[in-house]
């Protein structure tokens, strides 16, 4: 009993003193070293990096390029650095063995109901619309509701110009932007920066002060359920488009003309969308010309080949009230030939447009540039 106390009076003594091995503290494990992603560099080439030791590849994936492979080092940093790219704002993300992520070391996210990423911007010189500038800013304004057509709570965004004033007695020609599928209300302003598109244009004179309303596109929003398969359902597309035209017609427009200092005469609406809006562009637009004289599609996609049958009336007779018909697509993006087939059966039926094609894909960085000059030919 003796030796036992002995022993532990003299451990005791040990673990005072911090002589016992036991009692030596250890340092704490440093945690790894943040990384830096994305990393816009002076030539305006951008390095992407993501730290995943464990995986087995990983690809960038950026806006309007195919994948390529990222390199790891001795750290478990995957990286890859791209060639020079022009200005602008572009969504990315990375596939990790097969499954995408968005960066989580950059908090610029870019909206998208189906596949949301991340975004970097590469700046540019002020001359270009999407760049913010100093001086008059318009607002922008969130409107919520509950549609009696579909059955839903949904809402709209409206941009009002600078130097917009109820009260002023000043009427203003009202634009109709329409966002694309997968997107959101918000798709034109959080993504496609349109409020500063027009801030920009206005200020240089090159577009009439106007508003811009941009609603929910999605006339039966179970489309979203089945991904971009849902137009291969001819039930539900043609629903889609249908009660989208009945939603804009019945309830945005009298909602927008009753709280807004507008015009209400059709030679003073536009309506115009990208991919699945730049279809609802024109199937609302032209079959209803009794309400919209200036219509433009960026990239339409959703329409049936069959155009006798999605505009049954037009023809020839449709160029005295419009204004501006505008059809622009990239002519690297997958839609293309069906809009040089509906421009082709345009001409066949004598409709007057104009065609635009740029280089580019599906992309934003094609619609933010048909924005900014659609807008620029509109209400004059």
């Amino acid at each position: 009993m003796k030796t036992i106390i002995f022993v532990l009076c003299f451990s005791t003594v040990l673990f005072v003193s911090g002589v016992c091995p036991l009692a030596q503290s250890q340092p704490a494990p440093q945690p790894p070293a943040p990384v830096l992603s994305p990393e816009v560099h002076g030539n305006h080439s951008i390095t992407f990096r993501l730290r995943t030791p464990n995986a087995k590849e990983v690809l960038l994936d950026l806006e309007g390029a195919k994948p390529v492979a990222m390199q790891k080092n001795d750290e478990g940093v995957w990286a890859v650095t791209t060639a020079v790219l022009e200005p602008d704002f572009y969504g990315y993300g990375f596939i990790v063995d097969g499954v995408h992520l968005t960066d989580p070391s950059n908090p610029l996210l870019k909206p998208n109901l189906l596949y949301p990423s991340s975004e970097v911007h590469v700046p540019g010189p002020a001359s270009l619309s999407w760049e913010v500038n100093d001086g008059p800013h318009g607002v922008l304004h969130h409107h919520f509701y509950k549609s009696g057509v579909v059955g839903d709570e949904r809402d709209f965004y409206v941009f009002t110009p600078p130097g917009y004033d109820p009260r002023s007695g000043t009427k203003y020609p009202v634009f109709y932007l329409l966002h694309g599928f997968s997107d959101d209300a918000s798709g034109w302003t959080a993504v496609g920066r349109a409020n500063v598109i027009l801030d920009n244009l206005i200020a240089q004179g090159k577009a009439k002060p106007m508003i811009i309303v941009m609603p929910l596109g999605y006339g039966a929003p179970e489309m979203l359920a089945h991904g971009f398969a849902a137009f291969n359902h001819e039930e539900l597309r043609g629903r889609n488009f249908r009660k989208f035209t009945e939603v804009l017609l019945k309830e945005v427009i009298p909602q927008v003309e009753s709280s807004y200092s507008v015009m209400k005469n059709r030679e003073s609406r536009a309506i115009a969308g990208l991919s699945m809006g730049g279809s609802e562009s024109l199937l609302t637009g032209l079959n209803n010309l009794d309400e919209f004289a200036w219509i433009g599609a960026f990239s339409s996609g959703g329409l049936r080949e069959d155009f006798a049958a999605e505009f049954p009336s037009l023809d020839s007779k449709a160029n005295s009230p419009l204004r501006l018909l505008w059809i622009a697509c990239g002519t690297e993006d997958h839609l293309i030939d069906l809009n040089r087939k509906f421009r082709d059966w345009l001409k066949s039926k004598g409709v007057q447009h104009v065609d635009i094609e740029t280089g580019g894909a599906h992309t934003w960085m094609v619609w933010r540039r048909n924005l900014t000059n659609f807008s620029s030919l509109l209400f004059k």
